[in-house]
């Protein structure tokens, strides 16, 4: 008989980092998931919000209801009518959202402690050209992430007739960025360019690139109302960044 699952109330970005600490806490197999026993305990720790009347937030109950629907899905036999396309194992597209979830979840962690290491090592060139202007809002290193999270999840479109060109590195992809910036007068909404993008490689590419040139304090990334759409902005020390010679070549040797 399984030990009880001890349930802590801790906070979660979103029901995917909720899912995805209950997996790996417990050192489940993701490819593998006990949905019953996961389930549960995703009930149990919604309940515990509930009674401390904590808003629960609308993904978090669609999630339940996904994972309710996969529980109900695994008992019942194969349906013979089903397209022969669509997976035998009702968790398989949980799993790769949780893979996905996770690699965004660690590159952002990896070069928020990158950035806070230099910080602690490094003074800040002229740091009044880093303050952002006067009403806009700078955006959370997670609000980028879950911008990322929902283009990957987009939709995508049918395949191009013509032979796709090769797929950029983090540091072409940089480079790709800065000639978007450069010919825009003001800031550009991240939307735009990320829909230049419609492939998980080069989407994953793109997000690690912008994390990138944020940590570089190149770019900066900020809303003009809440909630309002994240604009990418050129910072002061722009120029000065990509000038630095060989510096968009190292950026690929960490990502080798």
């Amino acid at each position: 008989m399984e030990p009880p699952y001890s349930v802590q109330l801790e906070t979660y970005e979103g029901p995917l980092d909720l899912l995805l600490d209950l997996i790996r806490k417990q050192e489940i197999d993701i490819f593998d998931i006990p949905i019953a026993r996961i389930t549960q305990q995703y009930l149990d720790h919604l309940h515990k919000m509930e009674e401390f009347d904590m808003d629960i937030a609308a993904d978090f109950v669609l999630m339940a209801a996904t994972l309710i629907y996969i529980k109900a899905k695994m008992l019942l036999p194969p349906d013979p009518t089903a397209p022969a396309d669509e997976p035998l194992d009702p968790r398989s597209d949980l799993v790769q959202r949780l893979l996905e979830h996770e690699r965004f979840k660690k590159a952002a962690e990896m070069l928020q402690q990158k950035q806070m290491l230099e910080a602690a090592s490094w003074s800040r060139p002229n740091p009044e050209g880093f303050e952002h202007e006067e009403g806009e809002l700078v955006v959370t290193l997670w609000d980028v992430v879950k911008a990322f999270q929902a283009a990957l999840h987009r939709p995508q479109p049918p395949p191009p007739l013509e032979i796709p060109k090769e797929e950029l590195t983090v540091g072409q992809m940089m480079a790709e960025m800065q000639e978007i910036l450069r010919a825009s007068e003001g800031p550009v909404e991240l939307e735009r360019v990320i829909e230049r993008y419609s492939t998980r490689r080069a989407l994953i590419v793109a997000f690690l690139a912008l994390l990138e040139l944020i940590r570089l304090e190149a770019v900066l990334a900020v809303q003009q109302e809440p909630f309002g759409p994240i604009l990418l902005r050129k910072h002061k020390l722009f120029d000065l960044v990509f000038a630095r010679a060989g510096k968009l070549e190292a950026v690929d040797t960490q990502y080798q």
